[in-house]
């Protein structure tokens, strides 16, 4: 838990420093206490803009890296959201403080579990979690107004594309998983997709099927 003020200042300082300005996303990071998506060894080290390592070889993103792929998203209140990657859930939570509802989508059915478990504790009831294959999106609720990968693709995946509403926003980072990923925001128009590059980024690869467990 964000336990002083002091503590929840310099987190949301971190924050600012780079790059985070979006005051409804800075509020949103502020609520959501990270340290309830971290586990064992690594919890006191919740609040640091780091990634920290999670279950089944995955990572949670550096805060920062978090806050930069909501704020570029531009999450209004009525949206549907779909995220691909629940990893720990704690993107999601954060998605839930801005949006109607957010589905996320996740290939390892443990972390799905583990994430379920923290949004029933926090009481996050606008969270939809499902174990499935994310490269294919979730057609069933589509399409969504927003669309956010948290796992690197060589290209934007063309069933996440499809899955876009038009004006819709996909935040994705492209590019080989050993080397320089850059972080894309692609909005669907009348026409088709424009692409903007934001920064690099370094993300676990996006990777088809289910996780072994």
């Amino acid at each position: 838990m964000i336990e002083n003020a002091e503590q929840r200042m310099q987190f949301v300082f971190q924050l600012r420093q780079r790059g985070v300005i979006d005051a409804r996303v800075l509020e949103a990071m502020e609520k959501i206490d990270r340290g309830a998506f971290v586990k064992g060894l690594f919890a006191e080290r919740a609040y640091e803009d780091m990634p920290l390592p999670i279950a089944c070889g995955q990572t949670i993103s550096q805060p920062s890296v978090v806050g930069l792929m909501t704020q570029a998203l531009n999450v209004e209140p009525r949206h549907k959201v779909l995220e691909i990657g629940t990893g720990s859930g704690y993107q999601a939570a954060v998605l839930s403080q801005l949006a109607r509802r957010v589905y996320t989508v996740d290939r390892h059915k443990r972390l799905v579990a583990e994430a379920q478990e923290v949004f029933d504790q926090l009481g996050l009831a606008n969270i939809t979690a499902l174990s499935a294959d994310g490269t294919r999106g979730f057609p069933e609720q589509a399409p969504f107004d927003r669309i956010i990968v948290t796992a690197a693709a060589e290209d934007p995946p063309g069933p996440l594309l499809a899955e876009l509403k038009t004006g819709g926003i996909m935040v994705v980072p492209v590019g080989q998983s050993d080397a320089v990923q850059v972080l894309i925001k692609v909005t669907r128009t009348e026409s088709g997709f424009d692409y903007e590059e934001l920064r690099q980024v370094r993300f676990v690869p996006l990777v088809e099927g289910m996780g072994a467990d």
